[in-house]
């Protein structure tokens, strides 16, 4: 039996994970900002609910402090909590543009930094970062969004490094669309200035969002069921494509960047100062 925190369990992705881990007789810490929604779940032992704001440090540090005093450990920390934002780059204000940061990337931090003393000191865990098929591919209108994951994809390729040899294990998951709550204008913020110059680029896809709210291709049943794996795995991958959607994305951008590179190798090879002469003998 192991200790699972997730965050942004109230909903969604989140809360499907929750779902399945009690079903599959793990003990679970499931946390979010409005733990109402978690109140419909079966009373168990196995399960905490701890209302934690990401953006909280101090809600953070006696989250993490709760999971250890009821399961006295914590092995596998999913950082599900998010948050979207809709719209060109430029009508993206400061201050939405921050809070999705702060969600998205210090928010992560700050769970992180809370749950990693505690991962240190067992000499064993796994993080399971929720990134997105757009923090490896950004597309028009979702330009704040995917710099928040692309954020995440970086951070969590240097935790991956700094953590192997403590016994801590990093992966990241990159889901495409899936059938949640995401697209709603409940989770997904629209950027509250809208310019006409934009109106065939990121326009287009505000009303994209609207139209595919609730139809998305992906089943989030299947997605849940794939993370836990992930979490459980003896040799997990770095990369959890999730999604037909995700997986094309993905295939086309690496093929994107392979031509570039080599239309430009012998640029970026030219860069070093001249090798000096060898000396005559």
């Amino acid at each position: 039996m192991s200790v699972w925190f997730v965050t942004g369990a109230s909903r969604g992705l989140g809360l499907e994970i929750v779902r399945q881990l009690l079903a599959q007789g793990e003990q679970v810490v499931a946390t979010a900002r409005d733990t109402s929604s978690l109140a419909h779940l079966p009373q168990s032992d196995r399960l905490l609910v701890v209302p934690l704001d990401v953006t909280d440090q101090s809600q953070a540090a006696r989250a993490a402090v709760a999971a250890v005093e009821s399961f006295g450990a914590i092995d596998v920390l999913v950082n599900n909590a998010g948050r979207g934002l809709l719209g060109a780059v430029e009508e993206a204000t400061d201050v939405e543009t921050r809070a999705v940061f702060d969600t998205n990337v210090f928010g992560l931090l700050n769970v992180t930094r809370n749950v990693l003393p505690v991962m240190r000191r067992q000499r064993r865990g796994r993080i399971l970062n929720i990134s997105s098929v757009l923090g490896f591919s950004a597309k028009m209108g979702w330009g704040i969004y995917a710099a928040t994951k692309f954020a995440v994809e970086g951070l969590s390729e240097s935790l991956r490094l700094e953590l192997e040899p403590l016994g801590i294990q990093v992966c990241l998951v990159e889901p495409g669309l899936f059938r949640t709550d995401f697209l709603d204008p409940s989770s997904l913020r629209l950027a509250s200035r809208e310019f006409d110059d934009y109106a065939g680029t990121s326009g287009k896809i505000r009303t994209w969002s609207a139209a595919h709210n609730h139809a998305q291709a992906g089943d989030p049943v299947k997605a849940a069921a794939a993370i836990i794996e992930l979490g459980t795995d003896p040799q997990p991958s770095f990369r959890l494509p999730l999604g037909a959607d995700s997986v094309a994305r993905i295939g086309e951008k690496l093929a994107e960047v392979t031509s570039e590179l080599e239309a430009t190798r012998e640029t970026g090879l030219s860069m070093s100062y001249p090798q000096p002469a060898a000396a005559a003998r």
